[in-house]
């Protein structure tokens, strides 16, 4: 359980009052400031002030157990904390905070080393039920337990990070985005068990808002799963696939021809990937609502093919060419080929015409 630490709060104390008497010498009624004896005086407006510039999410748990109104008025203003910094015992103190904090919309959880269990998350979803953004990454010791938690207590989430939850399975995962329909953002990069066709087709089914999803290394998603996300998310704008071994063209073709908004697109090391995707991409831009194409605006930006060995370089060309936003030069370096020795002639229009790269990274009002 994190303290209170009179001496640090007290330095705010003292500060404030220099501040408070060097930029205004009277209250907007016109009268004289009131008398503030000591920083449990504070106006709950200027405590949650001053607490959102210090910008130090530890100070804002330590004046959390200054006194209930500190408390109570914290638990009212706090929309946002990161308990990322806590390098032991995150578990019991999530479970301690979660009844204090019940209007957060964004929490962070990420570990570098394993501390959290279901039990704190479960905390979360029992108090925590305006929550829109989650990040549980590397969060090796969940178990489905918690997002079952998550689909009943925190319905409204829009972006989910449970990246490397190993644990986690498709059945939970399918039962999560039943609840959870809002879901913008959701990364399952290293989540084997969870990332199965089965899940893809409840994704596919239950949240047509998704925008970015990163199923990364999880080699059982096939080409079942992936055209099936292609036809019930077609605002897709981020994809990452890099290391699903199983996939081949078709599920390139799917999203080429579905997802008209996509911006990336992550292929690295899917060595079933041939031309024809490639040339499905190039002709995939789309059309602007003036009527003409605007592949700078909508088209890729951003493409990784690192290790698709059996690409050539007209083919590739190709989708350079059609998406200017797509670079191979080191300013701007948007279209990874790594590995493709092939490859090394594929160049993007500022190789041909070098001052397209300057005017290309000046900013937009100097236009």
């Amino acid at each position: 359980m994190v303290s209170a630490r009179p001496g640090e709060l007290d330095a705010w104390f003292k500060s404030l009052m220099v501040s408070s008497s060097s930029q205004r010498g009277q209250s907007e009624s016109g009268g004289p400031l009131p008398t503030l004896s000591g920083w449990k005086d504070l106006p709950v407006e200027l405590l949650l002030r001053i607490l959102s510039t210090v910008g130090d999410d530890r100070m804002v748990i330590v004046a959390s157990g200054v006194c209930t109104g500190w408390r109570d008025a914290l638990g009212w203003g706090v929309t946002r904390l990161s308990l990322s910094w806590c390098k032991q015992n995150m578990n019991s103190l999530m479970i301690s905070l979660a009844h204090k904090f019940t209007k957060l919309q964004v929490l962070t959880l990420r570990q570098n080393n394993p501390q959290l269990e279901d039990s704190a998350v479960e905390a979360v979803a029992n108090y925590c039920h305006d929550l829109r953004e989650l990040d549980l990454s590397r969060s090796f010791r969940l178990s489905d337990r918690s997002l079952y938690a998550l689909a009943h207590g925190c319905p409204r989430l829009t972006r989910l990070n449970i990246s490397g939850c190993s644990n986690f399975s498709d059945t939970a995962l399918t039962y999560l985005t039943c609840r959870c329909k809002n879901l913008k953002c959701l990364n399952l990069c290293g989540c084997v068990k969870a990332a199965s066709d089965r899940a893809l087709q409840a994704i596919a089914q239950n949240c047509g808002q998704l925008q970015s999803l990163n199923l990364g290394w999880c080699d059982e998603v096939t080409d079942k799963g992936v055209t099936s996300l292609a036809t019930g998310c077609p605002d897709l704008r981020a994809v990452d696939l890099c290391g699903c071994v199983l996939i081949t063209d078709e599920s390139v073709v799917a999203l080429a021809n579905g997802c008209p908004h996509l911006r990336s697109l992550g292929l690295y090391f899917c060595q079933n990937i041939t031309d024809r995707a490639m040339y499905s991409l190039a002709n995939s831009r789309v059309k602007s609502k003036r009527g003409r194409w605007d592949a700078v605006k909508d088209g890729l930006a951003n493409l990784n093919i690192s290790q698709c060995t059996a690409l050539t370089p007209p083919a590739v060309q190709a989708v350079c060419d059609s998406f200017p936003a797509l670079h191979t030069c080191p300013e701007r370096h948007s279209l990874i080929i790594s590995g493709c020795l092939s490859l090394t002639s594929v160049h993007c229009a500022c190789a041909l015409h070098p001052h397209r790269a300057g005017r290309a990274l000046m900013p937009n009002h100097a236009y």
